[in-house]
């Protein structure tokens, strides 16, 4: 016979907190409405876990990986991005790193990486290098510097969108590199670039850890370089083309 304490019902009440129910557990165990009651409370704190996690990610508007044009990039390894969507980097504290020019769809990938990882009950965080790296730079004293790293250490999956898109100063790459050796072997970062690690000098112009911190960020990382056109101009050049047609059009009636 089935104990109180090896009842699975009773276990699910346990991780529920329902002390209430857990106190009373031998007048109602053989309720009715009980194995509702915790359905519902174990659907109600999934959907609010879900959200509050979506909340603190902050991610954007996001494209739909369904709508991705993996026919326009010149360059892409559909298959290497497919397999990173089964998260296995996240389980093995690996970092991913989206090279490629402007509007090639790195930012998107990564986005789309990050609420996969939210979907399937993992942390995110969503952030550009340049509000990353003025957020923690603007901290009073070590001690509200150190609080504000742990917001960008804690997370299972950091994604920094657009490094290389501004230059910094020293401060902030030293900035970056604590970032990336908090997290190190232990969870996992994604970064998008348009640029290639030999430029990274340039990023950060005046520093002397950019060798460091390239090697930090890369030593466990799976590398996706992306080449091709932007697909944002693309995008505008078809809308003036339909614009251009439907003016013709009209003009001929």
């Amino acid at each position: 016979m089935t104990t109180n304490h090896d009842d699975p019902l009773r276990r699910r009440a346990a991780a529920l907190g329902l002390h209430g129910v857990l106190t009373h557990w031998h007048t109602h165990a053989r309720e009715p409405w009980l194995q509702r009651l915790i359905e519902i409370e174990e659907v109600e704190r999934k959907r609010r876990n879900y959200e509050r996690r979506l909340r603190d990610a902050q991610l954007s508007a996001i494209k739909p990986l369904a709508e991705f044009d993996w026919k326009h990039p010149k360059k892409i390894d559909q298959g290497h991005i497919q397999e990173l969507f089964q998260l296995h980097f996240l389980r093995d504290a690996t970092n991913v790193v989206f090279i490629g020019p402007n509007g090639v769809g790195k930012t998107m990938l990564a986005q789309n990486l990050a609420l996969h990882a939210l979907g399937l009950g993992h942390t995110a965080r969503f952030v550009s290098a340049s509000a990353m790296l003025t957020d923690l730079a603007s901290q009073d004293g070590a001690l509200a510097l150190k609080r504000r790293l742990h917001r960008f250490a804690k997370p299972e999956l950091l994604v920094v969108d657009e490094v290389g898109y501004l230059s910094y100063s020293d401060r902030s790459a030293d900035l970056l590199f604590e970032v990336l050796n908090q997290r190190y072997g232990r969870v996992s970062t994604v970064v998008t670039t348009n640029r290639p690690f030999s430029e990274w000098s340039a990023i950060f112009p005046n520093a002397t850890c950019v060798g460091t911190l390239v090697d930090r960020l890369c030593h466990h990382a799976e590398i996706v370089e992306i080449a091709g056109d932007s697909y944002r101009l693309k995008e505008a050049k078809d809308r003036r083309s339909r614009r251009s047609q439907r003016a013709n059009a009209v003009a001929a009636e």
